[in-house]
């Protein structure tokens, strides 16, 4: 009786990889004919999360927005809430919350034109308030928006200009 739970179990064992196997060249196979075909391999790392999903790469260098800070052609926008901003941000920089954008977007950004560089920021490695935001203004017609990654860190940390309290 064992011998033939033995090749019962050998013969169970053969049709269930032959399932599979069949289930996964038919996977591959209609993947392969979608028009959207999704991608066997994705990105997950932090950096890949500053791109949209048309693939331009929103992410902008300390050093490249320090420069930018310098000549006074960006205008730099915390994505933090109002009480993180008070406490300190960029200066000179405006407050627009994400999750505020809908209804004080008009008032923060009245006066600013599409054309004009805008940087937005959050604070910490993880932090993606800033991509979104980023990502809100492009929707709302800005066309040159980027993101400073860990903003509000690297910022202090490299000893720029800073300030507290209210705009």
């Amino acid at each position: 009786m064992s011998i033939i739970n033995g090749q019962l179990w050998i013969k169970t064992s053969k049709q269930v990889l032959y399932i599979a196997l069949i289930v996964l060249i038919a996977g591959f196979a209609s993947n392969r004919l979608r028009s959207d075909e999704m991608p066997f391999v994705e990105e997950w790392s932090e950096k890949s999360k500053l791109v949209t999903s048309s693939g331009e790469n929103l992410e902008i260098s300390l050093f490249e927005a320090a420069n930018l800070f310098k000549k006074g052609e960006a205008m730099f926008i915390d994505a933090r809430s109002r009480a993180e901003y008070d406490a300190g941000h960029i200066k000179g920089a405006k407050s627009l919350p994400y999750k505020e954008a809908d209804w004080q977007f008009i008032e923060v950004m009245a006066g600013v034109p599409e054309e004009r560089a805008v940087i937005t920021y959050c604070d910490g490695e993880m932090c993606e308030l800033s991509m979104e935001l980023a990502v809100f203004l492009e929707n709302a017609g800005y066309k040159n928006v980027k993101v400073l990654s860990n903003g509000w860190s690297v910022w202090q940390q490299n000893g720029l200009p800073v300030e507290t309290g209210a705009q």
